[in-house]
């Protein structure tokens, strides 16, 4: 039985990393994936835990070969999701999250139907953009980039399957764990997963 591939999509400074953080460190039977990335680590990112960073001739071999799942350009860097990686993940039966942009989830929508779209909103763009210099890691000419790119990105919130908006992040975290368990009981992954004992309690008396 594969596992449920999720799809996390925000506008920067909405706090999707956050809240798929605390998913992640909430439920054991999920797991993230590990973009690659051609932009330069900001303090405190690590290779290998945050991203994969690596060189844009790097980032193309990957491309050429055939190795990203999905792949987009967002803010002037490529970012993209291993394929061999998630197909693997899946496989075994465990969930993958994927924190990827608007582009990148139209994609995936495109070659895993079954993948579960979410997308986080700020409550207002006036808050995005507090929360993007709060963050002290991108000076005021990036900022003012990301905030003009917000709205256009905002335009795609009516592909996904699910809307949170991060007006409080215990409310927005809880949320997003609910969206997950939830899927995990629809009745096909049931009758996957129990399949033998739901047959046991369709047999006449």
């Amino acid at each position: 039985m594969n596992g449920n591939l999720y799809i996390v999509s925000a506008p920067s400074g909405a706090g999707k990393t956050s809240l798929v953080a605390a998913l992640l460190n909430a439920d054991a039977g999920i797991r993230g994936s590990i973009s690659y990335t051609t932009r330069q680590p900001r303090p405190g990112e690590i290779h290998g835990t945050h991203y994969h960073f690596v060189s844009s001739a790097e980032f193309q071999e990957v491309a050429r070969t055939g190795g990203f799942l999905e792949s987009a350009q967002v803010h002037g860097n490529s970012y993209g999701t291993s394929k061999q990686w998630v197909e693997n993940q899946l496989a075994t039966g465990i969930d993958i999250v994927l924190e990827i942009d608007w582009q990148g989830a139209e994609q995936i929508r495109q070659i895993v139907p079954t993948s579960i779209s979410i997308f986080i909103l700020p409550p207002s763009l006036d808050t995005l953009e507090k929360r993007l210099f709060s963050r002290g890691q991108d000076d005021a000419t990036v900022i003012a980039r990301r905030t003009a790119a917000a709205r256009a990105e905002i335009a795609h919130v009516t592909d996904f399957n699910y809307v949170i908006i991060n007006d409080g992040f215990a409310v927005a975290a809880a949320e997003l764990q609910t969206i997950v368990r939830a899927e995990r009981l629809r009745s096909w992954r049931q009758l996957q997963r129990h399949g033998t004992l739901i047959n046991q309690l369709n047999q006449p008396l």
